[in-house]
């Protein structure tokens, strides 16, 4: 689970229905609200992520009604039994200290608790690390984890991610501020570790 705070957000017409060999990306939809509240009601899901778990469902009908206005949010369905389980959103890089491109992006996402260590998230990741890289291409993704967060961070690692500093950041919705791990991939890196791959 990664935290997000966003503002500004990726356009709905950028996001494309993905698919991996245990998973479904694409949009929200309002009838995902009772697979949502399942996972956002548990405790360290959310809080892992920089928010508290959700306490109705109908909290999860108001932030899903958010997710489907921005329209950047992923839905990350299990094709075993078609529940959400999860979410992956994307959003516009507003920090451009680093690399003044304007072509960046930030991924956050969360994930049920169920379904923690089956490597899922990574799967979902890097399906949409590809498509970012390969058909929107993109300059660089960034990374977010409070430090805490083993789990994200081994996921953002096996992604090729790149550790960048450390931070400390304030989640309003807990009122808790933490130190965060800061990480980065260039699109060249990403061709070049598929080129390493290919060759192998």
């Amino acid at each position: 689970m990664v935290f997000f705070d966003i503002i500004k957000c990726e356009s709905r017409n950028q996001m494309k229905t993905l698919k991996t060999k245990r998973l479904i990306l694409r949009d929200f939809k309002i009838s995902d609200v009772n697979d949502f509240f399942a996972y956002a009601s548990v405790p360290g899901v959310g809080e892992d992520a920089g928010w508290p778990h959700h306490q109705t469902i109908s909290e999860s009908e108001t932030v899903l009604k958010n997710f489907i206005a921005r329209g950047n949010e992923y839905a990350i369905v299990y094709k075993e039994n078609k529940k959400v389980i999860g979410s992956m959103g994307i959003y516009d890089k507003l920090d451009l200290t680093i690399y003044e491109n304007n072509n960046q992006k930030e991924i956050g996402y969360v994930l049920s608790k169920e379904h923690w260590g089956k490597g899922l998230m990574t799967e979902a990741l890097k399906r949409v690390i590809a498509h970012l890289f390969d058909e929107i291409h993109v300059y660089a993704l960034w990374c977010y984890h409070f430090d805490f967060n083993h789990r994200s961070q081994r996921v953002i690692e096996k992604c090729g991610f790149k550790f960048i500093r450390n931070e400390i950041t304030e989640a309003t919705h807990l009122n808790k501020k933490y130190n965060s791990c800061v990480y980065c991939l260039l699109n060249e890196d990403y061709q070049m570790q598929k080129r390493e791959i290919h060759h192998e």
